[in-house]
């Protein structure tokens, strides 16, 4: 072998093992001096192990396995603006942060199956300007969460006995009942009960007992006395109660990129669950969203479980199972600003409206934008953003490239067009929440296929858009619904209630024009007697078909028997469809011609 032919091997061979090196780059947390199993504090030995991690241009976080407990001293401090999550400007918005990632590429945090057990009020994960991160294999819970709850074994009109869970913390103080955790105490009492026997989670009220006499039986069990009268409580059931006030999330992605989480068991969430906000491609697979089997607990999330703000790129969440949500497990929006001043040809100032929505910047350069009228929901003028600047915590100011067209004016609503997400939601389970399943509003397409939703309280499905109450925006183009199994879904809000709700919030109906369009629900089954199918409104283009119907007996009939109630739509067909011989299905309409709705019964 000549000279030059040895070195070009000598050179490929080290090009090798430096991509070799790159590649196999681990960082092992017990390194740091993390102790598994010791329940001692882990959370100077995670940071430091994470910086470690920012030498490397390829690094695998390696968690120990076993338990891990996390507390926030040591730990990471961030200051955060969580959509949906924000509010009081009294409070400080400073998080004590478990994993903390800011401006990392190309990171994956392998948990080896460890439990981690989070201490106070902790985010268990957050990423700021980061791209192609993995977090996998791992679980979180809280050492004290921040859901109370108690079961009642006896129940009677002037004296209820309760058994509270051994994770619920308590004190009684001048024969009230009151509830604390770590560095923390409930000042409401926002209560959902759930009945184990039918497995349904209704809203209720802990009023009664906080005007009772509350006094200790023994550990953890608990007599009131008082007037439960007027009270529908029945022994057996039990109630989860926290104070509604949302000053945290489960796990924080900002202006991210390529985040994939696989394999993780998020046993409970403080706050709105996992947050994904102005990020591009996020994949959700194989999460679950419940207690641990053995803690007995009935609860995983303070509100949401899986919340889009403002994203776009893919939304895939796949195989994934959420039990427990106080709040919807799914929630796909982006968020209307409201025009507050003009000031030049092209200059306005927009302003957050929503009291939990602040905080970030919700537009860029570059950006397209839609004008909106609030009222009608529709778009009056499109423009290309020439600059953006947040300018305090509730307002941007914004530069269009060119001036905006003359019937733009203040108190009308800006859409950000650039940051709307395509969305796959397929293979997951949806159980035990008292609310919706999935909320979606964006105009990219949309496929939610394979999933079982099983029990919702309202509607299992709800495409909205508004720009008057939560200011979340905006209209659907291209959805299609379809394999599903809809069982029980409903029974919280009836009559009145839909299995399936199309429900945009504009006040004022033009004729002609349309909020949504192009919405697909076929080949699903939908296992209900308890509440009507499909409600539509200001759709272009909906066709429900080759649906199975099928009556359960497991709840008395609702009162309402409209089968579909469509109003101010256009192009709507539904056929092929399946129904019980004895369940003849029933048609309203309203704001429309009925020639509109093509239908075969």
């Amino acid at each position: 072998m000549n000279k030059n032919k040895i070195i070009g091997c000598c050179l490929l061979l080290m090009l090798c093992f430096c991509k070799m090196a790159i590649a196999q780059q681990r960082i092992l947390l017990s390194n740091f001096g993390a102790k598994p199993d010791s329940y001692e504090n882990a959370s100077p030995a995670l940071v430091r192990a994470i910086e470690q991690c920012r030498k490397f241009p390829n690094a695998t976080l390696v968690l120990p396995g076993g338990r891990l407990d996390l507390w926030p001293d040591g730990a990471y401090k961030q200051e955060i603006y969580i959509s949906n999550s924000t509010e009081n400007d009294t409070l400080p918005k400073v998080k004590n942060v478990a994993f903390l990632l800011k401006e990392f590429k190309n990171l994956t945090i392998e948990g080896n199956g460890t439990q981690v057990f989070l201490h106070g009020k902790m985010v268990a994960f957050a990423l700021f300007k980061s791209s192609n991160i993995t977090i996998r294999n791992l679980s979180f819970d809280y050492e004290r969460p921040t859901m109370s709850e108690l079961m009642l074994t006896s129940v009677s009109p002037t004296k209820v006995e309760a058994k509270l869970h051994p994770d619920t913390r308590y004190f009684i103080k001048n024969g009230k009942l009151g509830f604390y955790g770590e560095g923390w105490k409930s000042s409401n009492h926002h209560t959902i009960v759930f009945n184990e026997i039918d497995e349904t989670l209704k809203y209720s009220s802990f009023k009664v007992f906080l005007e009772s006499k509350a006094e200790e039986k023994q550990k953890g069990e608990v007599v009131f006395t008082g007037d439960f009268s007027k009270t529908k409580l029945k022994a057996g059931e039990k109630l989860s109660i926290r104070d509604p006030y949302r000053d945290n999330c489960g796990g924080f992605i900002s202006l991210s990129q390529n985040v994939l989480l696989q394999n993780l068991h998020l046993h409970f969430m403080h706050g709105l669950g996992v947050v994904s906000q102005f990020s591009e491609n996020i994949t959700i697979r194989k999460v679950n969203v419940a207690p641990r089997p053995e803690s007995g607990r009935i609860i995983s999330a303070f509100a949401d479980c899986f919340h889009f703000s403002g994203c776009k790129g893919k939304v895939l969440v796949d195989s994934c199972t959420t039990s427990g949500a106080h709040d919807d497990p799914i929630n796909v929006h982006g968020t209307h600003l409201q025009i507050v001043a003009k000031t030049g040809s092209t200059k306005l100032t927009v302003r957050f409206m929503h009291h939990q929505t602040y905080g970030f910047e919700a537009f860029f350069k570059g950006d397209s934008i839609a004008f909106v009228n609030p009222k009608t929901l529709q778009p009056i003028a499109y423009a290309k953003l020439k600059n953006a600047v947040l300018k305090n915590k509730r307002e941007m100011e914004i530069e269009t490239d060119k001036p905006f067209a003359a019937n733009v004016a203040v108190g009308q609503c800006i859409e950000n067009l650039t940051w709307t997400p395509e969305v796959t939601i397929r293979n997951c389970r949806f159980e035990r929440t008292n609310t919706r399943g999935i909320l979606m509003t964006t105009r990219r397409k949309v496929v939610i296929e394979n999933n079982h939703f099983y029990k919702t309280g309202m509607h299992a499905i709800l495409i909205a858009d508004d720009a008057a109450s939560w200011f979340e925006s905006g209209p659907v183009q291209d959805v299609v619904i379809r394999n599903n199994v809809f069982e029980e879904c409903g029974y919280n809000s009836t009559p009145g209630s839909y299995v399936i709700a199309i429900a945009p919030e504009n006040h004022d109906l033009v004729n002609g024009f349309y909020v949504h369009r192009n919405i697909l629900i076929e080949n699903n089954t939908f296992k209900t007697s308890v509440a009507p199918l499909l409600t539509a409104k200001s759709v272009d283009g909906l066709v429900f078909r080759q649906n199975k119907i099928i009556s359960s007996k497991t709840v008395n009939v609702t009162a309402d028997k409209t089968t579909f109630h469509i109003e101010a739509c256009k192009n709507v067909t539904l056929t092929d469809n399946s129904f019980p011989a004895d369940n003849k299905p029933m048609l309203t309409t309203s704001h429309m011609e009925k020639s509109e709705v093509k239908m075969d019964w």
